[in-house]
């Protein structure tokens, strides 16, 4: 979003304008901001063989499925309605794969019935896996490296204590299975968590998944998940993308040197590539001053945007009604009947009722976490794409609310 000649603009188009045209709250995902990302990402690791699996848990809409796929990025699923969701958007099952944790081994089925790539994440599954398929259906196994990593304990999935994956200490009850069996292991995966920023912890769970995979004899892939950290305010520590890309990338083709044949480097980035294109604007119901803050009250809350309540996430935000006017301290709170706080003691310029305030890095985690909590209708999406907003969900009726209630006599 850019300020220029007293406007706030995404790729040209006036955010109030947009605000006007489709209502509040809105959801606003900028295209070519995501083709950029892909572009970058795919550039940080052109000297190896990699694949981009966008994980669709970021962001579900098909539209931006459709947009991936059309800029060359397979899909990481982690429910079948996400797999469903890709084969909408124009996925073949063979660009998918489906990482799930924890489900009913009918859910592993399903996913072999419709051909789409597995990873499986506990012993218990992979059992029956074997007994069932045997040698005929190859398979993915998700590992945990017992490493701590990550922003916050509620996004770090590789440690010891970590639901996710099977324990790297649990490799010799894999490996009996695989010959109990004869499974085909055809690649193995990590996943550390989210925001992490030191290019040393990446390489520190590559050395464990490269260790690990030499006892795979078969293998086609390596997949290092994602987690890369993006700047939600200024000065923040960020992911240096070059800098992993070329250091991963060449330990890698060493790794292919050592195992004999050239693998697949897999990444599943999914805030890297929606966060920053992502921008929610929301009215301001009331500014109500107490003796001791200033709230901004809007009309939106945590069932839209959870993050700042659920991850202490911060959210910039800014005052797109009123770019000139003096700065003073608010806390922008929600209209849910909770405690929900978007940002405290922030400087905005001032703040009126009817304003329309903007959150960056609203692409990620926003609307894919929404919910009717409160009985209130989800946003609308647009999708700011060759010049033109395109509207790709309706916002929520009230008679949405309904669907699925059977209203019983009493």
């Amino acid at each position: 979003m850019e300020l220029i000649n007293g406007t706030y603009t995404i790729q040209g188009i006036d955010v109030l304008k947009l605000a006007n045209q489709f209502g509040t709250p809105l959801y606003v995902y900028d295209g070519a901001r995501i083709a950029e990302q892909i572009t970058k990402l795919k550039s940080a690791y052109s000297a190896a063989n990699v694949k981009i699996k966008y994980a669709a848990k970021a962001l579900t809409n098909v539209s931006i499925l459709k947009l991936m796929r059309k800029n060359g990025v397979g899909m990481e699923a982690v429910s079948l309605g996400e797999v469903h969701l890709a084969l909408r958007a124009g996925y073949l099952p063979g660009e998918i794969t489906f990482t799930p944790s924890g489900v009913d081994f009918s859910e592993i089925e399903e996913a072999v019935t419709l051909g789409v790539a597995i990873n499986i994440d506990n012993l218990s599954t992979l059992q029956k896996f074997g007994a069932r398929y045997k040698d005929t259906y190859p398979c993915g196994l998700r590992l945990n490296p017992n490493i701590m990593a990550g922003g916050n304990i509620k996004i770090s999935t590789g440690h010891s204590n970590s639901k996710f994956g099977i324990s790297v200490l649990q490799l010799e009850e894999i490996l009996t299975l695989m010959r109990t069996f004869g499974i085909r292991i055809s690649g193995l995966h990590i996943h550390t968590g989210s925001d992490i920023k030191e290019t040393e912890a990446f390489l520190k769970t590559a050395e464990v998944l490269f260790e690990t995979a030499k006892s795979f004899p078969d293998l086609n892939f390596l997949d290092f998940g994602s987690g890369f950290k993006v700047a939600y305010k200024d000065g923040d520590i960020v992911t240096d993308i070059q800098e992993l890309g070329g250091k991963l990338a060449k330990a890698f083709n060493e790794f292919c040197q050592r195992y004999g044949r050239n693998l697949e480097l897999w990444l599943e980035p999914g805030k890297f590539l929606v966060s920053e294109a992502g921008t929610m604007l929301v009215q301001v119901n009331v500014v109500k001053p107490t003796p001791t803050v200033t709230f901004a009250g809007v009309n939106s809350g945590l069932n839209h945007l959870i993050r700042p309540m659920m991850y202490d996430a911060y959210h910039h935000i800014i005052n797109v009604s009123n770019p000139s006017g003096t700065q003073q301290r608010y806390t922008v709170v929600g209209y849910i009947c909770e405690t929900d706080t978007f940002g405290s003691d922030r400087d905005l310029n001032e703040v009126r009722e009817g304003d329309i305030l903007a959150f960056k890095n609203a692409g990620a985690y926003g609307f894919s976490m929404a919910s009717n909590y409160n009985s209130r209708v989800r946003p609308a999406e647009v999708l700011l794409i060759n010049g033109e907003a395109k509207l790709i969900r309706e916002r929520e009726k009230f008679e949405d609310l309904l669907k699925g209630q059977v209203v019983i006599d009493l």
